[in-house]
């Protein structure tokens, strides 16, 4: 059963008791992320994000480390480009400690100069590290002309200029400037009474004060931008990226975009991965990705495949897109098929706690409230062959634009 309390500076405490766990995923999440910087300071929620396990003043960086790994459990730290987190999963008995220390880590870091920039070297490898990926190249420069000049264009790494001069002052500030009790959420799932959780929380964040001047995100873009580019590199493969304007996360068609993605490309037997691996052995890898906000949002299809085949790869994705925005073209077979595999899935995320202190974080954000698994599965089940053909037709017409990364040139691909 989910619990839910707001503190008196706005900080809000969500738990989910479940009887049968014996262990308990704790989360400080944050509704900051790359999309809520500029250029002079991109990077710095993620640099951030690193520095909460450098040291307190209660505890050094290697103290932390001790801890983290003499409470036996897991924790791990991430950035996106909404959100930060900070979180782990614990035995039930080390629940007390655990809270204490990741509390102390989120309001009491020091962020020491030398710390900082020891760091900003570890950040610049993990950004040269991503540049010598061809996939994550790729779907970095693909969000770049997707989002054209909004915020979430930008990467959530960093720009490498900034985390080489990245300061303690400058973290400080963004921190006092970007993060809020109010914008904040505390998720607990598995072995975790209410009322003492909230016992427990109150004294280690009575430091983190309701802010003067409450957190304002920048608008999303006025139009999705659809361009179409073709970026040369000396690769083995061509890395097809293509996306179109999705729906914000809370519209009342993402149950249909939950059976669209899992129809069109979802898993192993959706229309892209029979047509493309499967049928004619053209990609090892090919699948939809969704990505939504509170204010808007992207789908996009993605593919490996050789230079020779690009525009082949191009006309089927094209045929299929085109072929699922006629409810004709569905058949019933099909859609139960994708139906019973979407709501398995739901019910299958429900069996991990840190999936459920995820889930009840984000829910937290988005709508304010509790949505059970059952409403949910509900919700899916009501969506009809229709509403999923016209959310396609909707979101597919005009047609895709996108990013093809590998050794081909401009002249040799052939955009439908």
């Amino acid at each position: 059963m989910l619990k839910k309390t707001t503190l008196d500076t706005g900080l809000r405490l969500v738990t989910e008791f479940i009887p049968h766990a014996r262990t308990a995923a704790f989360g400080v999440w944050v509704d900051v992320g790359s999309r809520d910087e500029t250029e002079i300071d991109n990077g710095t929620s993620h640099f951030l994000e690193h520095m909460f396990f450098k040291g307190t003043a209660q505890k050094n960086a290697r103290q932390i480390s001790m801890d983290l790994d003499r409470f036996g459990g897991m924790s791990n730290a991430f950035t996106a480009k909404d959100t930060t987190c900070l979180y782990a999963t614990v035995p039930a008995d080390k629940l007390t400690d655990l809270s204490g220390l990741l509390a102390d880590m989120f309001t009491g870091s020091v962020f020491d100069q030398d710390e900082v920039t020891r760091e900003a070297q570890v950040i610049l490898q993990e950004i040269a590290m991503v540049e010598d990926i061809p996939e994550e190249q790729a779907h970095e420069k693909f969000e770049q002309e997707f989002w054209g000049d909004h915020a979430l264009a930008q990467t959530v790494l960093g720009n490498a200029d900034v985390i080489a001069g990245m300061t303690s002052e400058k973290l400080f500030n963004h921190m006092q400037t970007l993060y809020h009790p109010e914008n904040v959420v505390i998720s607990c799932a598995g072995q975790v009474d209410h009322e003492q959780f909230c016992g427990m929380m109150e004294p280690l964040f009575a430091g983190f004060k309701r802010s003067t001047s409450p957190f304002q995100r920048t608008q999303p873009p006025a139009e999705s931008f659809l361009r179409k580019s073709v970026v040369h590199r000396e690769l083995e493969q061509v890395h097809l990226l293509l996306g179109a304007k999705g729906i914000n996360i809370t519209s009342d068609k993402r149950f249909a975009l939950v059976l669209m993605n899992t129809l069109l490309g979802g898993n192993m037997s959706s229309r892209l991965f029979q047509e493309v691996r499967e049928k004619r052995g053209l990609a090892y890898s090919i699948s939809t990705f969704v990505e939504s906000y509170l204010d808007c949002g992207y789908v996009g299809v993605s593919a490996g495949v050789s230079p020779e085949t690009v525009n082949e790869t191009l006309d089927i994705i094209a045929g299929q897109v085109q072929s699922i925005s006629s409810a004709d073209n569905i058949s019933e077979e099909e859609f139960q098929h994708t139906l019973d595999h979407a709501q398995a899935s739901i019910f299958l995320a429900g069996e991990n706690l840190e999936a459920r202190m995820a889930r009840n974080a984000r829910n937290e954000f988005c709508f304010g409230r509790d949505i059970p698994l059952d409403e949910v599965a509900k919700a899916v089940s009501l969506v009809t062959r229709d509403e999923v053909a016209a959310l396609a037709k909707e979101l597919f017409d005009p047609p895709m634009g996108g990013l093809i990364m590998g050794d081909v040139q401009p002249g040799d691909v052939d955009w439908v």
